[in-house]
């Protein structure tokens, strides 16, 4: 069963996987920047290497260690603070509490631990004192630079050299560097920004250090598998890759590299500066958890998933025609299905086999009935029983998003205006068609009954 196969990103090959130690395997993956709230594209990240967890689990037991981070210190959620004129701590508690609720609405195991990055900068401090000795990093006017001219492999995870990284690339302009492409390690805070002393005056750390520096810890200098969404490949992960095994004279960082594909709209990349984002909470209130779920892994995880109403309506229909035949079991794991998803994470051709399964058991295969139950559970569904299945279905709503964030607008207006009766009338109204709104420190969001 140990035959796990992945794409690893640094060969661009599908390879047998191989742990270090079987005793210990080791994931990492890239967790959220809490500034704002989580995406769908966040969210097929969270499903895709939930599966893989649930996978390794499965063949490994207990032995497997998951680190999925929080990144709480940020050149973004400082802007987030000042824009919402709020303090750093109540970002990061509230999008960190979001993100922890969308990891339950999505069915996604909790990892083995999940570090914060403001508990780790003493690590980071470190890691760059180190760098700097052993000649691969240096500091000017308070800056910590990584000197990329330094490491001879840079490139070969983006599969790019130098010439074509900077062409293609938004670095950060800076006169203290001595190349364009250096990269931060750690940089000077302004007084009223979050900040530690250093031996380089106040500051505080660059984003790529971060994962670096918690990545070993928890799993060690050389370990197995590194994942996180495509767009981390450059900078993100080729900077990890230098600063890593620089600092520990390895050849390997991560042994294996998994990228999920991004999540489109109109066969765009769903991104902040395109205004086309759709958060996990309104795809959740809208359609259940399940239901997104089931969307994320209709696709291979390597491949774009475009996002639009018929793939959520099309995974509601599947998941209401198999709740029909859904079962009360247990010793859900010991299953027999599992070649596809050791074949690369198959999770199109795993929901094919649960389709398959599905017919035979409501042409009163009692074994397969079983199966089919354990399949849907082994890839996260089925979470919730038969009758709360049937009641959430009662419970959505036929109206738009954009209908309730205009009616909470008309409130909010209504209250500034003095006409409490109006607000009222509309908060009713919305209470009548399934939405309850709740006014949070300054902000008004809504929820499913």
């Amino acid at each position: 069963m140990n035959n796990l196969q992945l794409t690893n990103s640094l060969t661009r090959k599908k390879e047998i996987f191989k742990p270090i130690d079987p005793k210990k395997i080791s994931l990492y993956a890239c967790g959220p920047t809490v500034y704002d709230e989580p995406h769908v594209g966040n969210a097929r990240s969270l499903v895709v290497f939930d599966v893989l967890f649930r996978v390794l689990k499965l063949i490994y037991g207990s032995n497997v260690h998951y680190i999925r981070n929080i990144t709480d210190i940020d050149d973004k959620i400082i802007d987030s603070a000042k824009k919402n004129k709020k303090t750093i701590s109540e970002i990061t508690n509230d999008i960190t509490k979001t993100f922890h609720e969308n990891c339950e609405s999505l069915n996604c195991l909790k990892p083995t631990a999940e570090p914060k990055a403001t508990d780790h900068i003493k690590g980071m401090i470190e890691m760059s004192s180190s760098l700097i000795k052993k000649g691969f990093a240096y500091e000017n006017q308070g800056h910590v630079f990584f000197s990329i001219s330094s490491f001879k492999n840079y490139g070969k995870l983006s599969n790019k050299n130098l010439d074509q990284l900077k062409a293609g690339s938004r670095v950060e302009v800076s006169n203290l560097k001595k190349n364009p492409m250096d990269f931060v390690l750690w940089k000077p805070s302004e007084e009223n920004d979050p900040g530690w002393d250093s031996p380089w005056g106040r500051g505080r750390p660059g984003w790529h250090l971060e994962c670096s520096v918690m990545s070993e810890k928890y799993l060690g200098k050389n370990f197995d598998i590194h994942g996180g969404g495509l767009d981390l490949i450059f900078p993100h992960h080729e900077n990890e890759i230098a600063q890593s095994c620089s600092n520990n004279n390895n050849e390997n960082f991560a042994n294996y590299w998994v990228h999920n594909g991004f999540v489109t709209i109109n066969n765009e990349k769903m991104s902040k500066s395109l205004g086309n984002i759709i958060s996990i909470t309104s795809a959740v209130n809208k359609y259940s958890g399940q239901v997104v779920r089931l969307a994320l892994l209709s696709a291979h995880y390597s491949q774009p998933l475009d996002w639009n109403d018929e793939l959520l309506k099309n995974q509601k229909n599947v998941l209401d025609k198999w709740y029909n035949l859904y079962e009360d079991i247990k010793d859900e794991n010991n299953i027999e299905l599992l070649e596809t998803l050791l074949d690369d994470l198959n999770t199109p051709a795993f929901i094919a086999k649960i389709h398959e399964l599905y017919n035979a058991a409501n042409s009163g295969d009692l074994n397969k009935k079983i199966l089919f139950n354990k399949a849907c559970r082994f890839i996260g569904l089925f979470n919730i029983n038969k009758n709360k299945w049937d009641n959430i279905k009662k419970k959505k709503i036929n109206i738009s998003e954009s209908y309730i964030v205009k009616k909470i607008e008309e409130r909010n207006n209504a209250k500034k205006n003095g006409d409490f009766k109006l607000a009222d009338k509309i908060r009713n109204e919305l209470s009548a068609q399934g939405i309850v709104i709740e006014d949070q420190k300054g902000k008004t969001i809504w929820k499913l009954k």
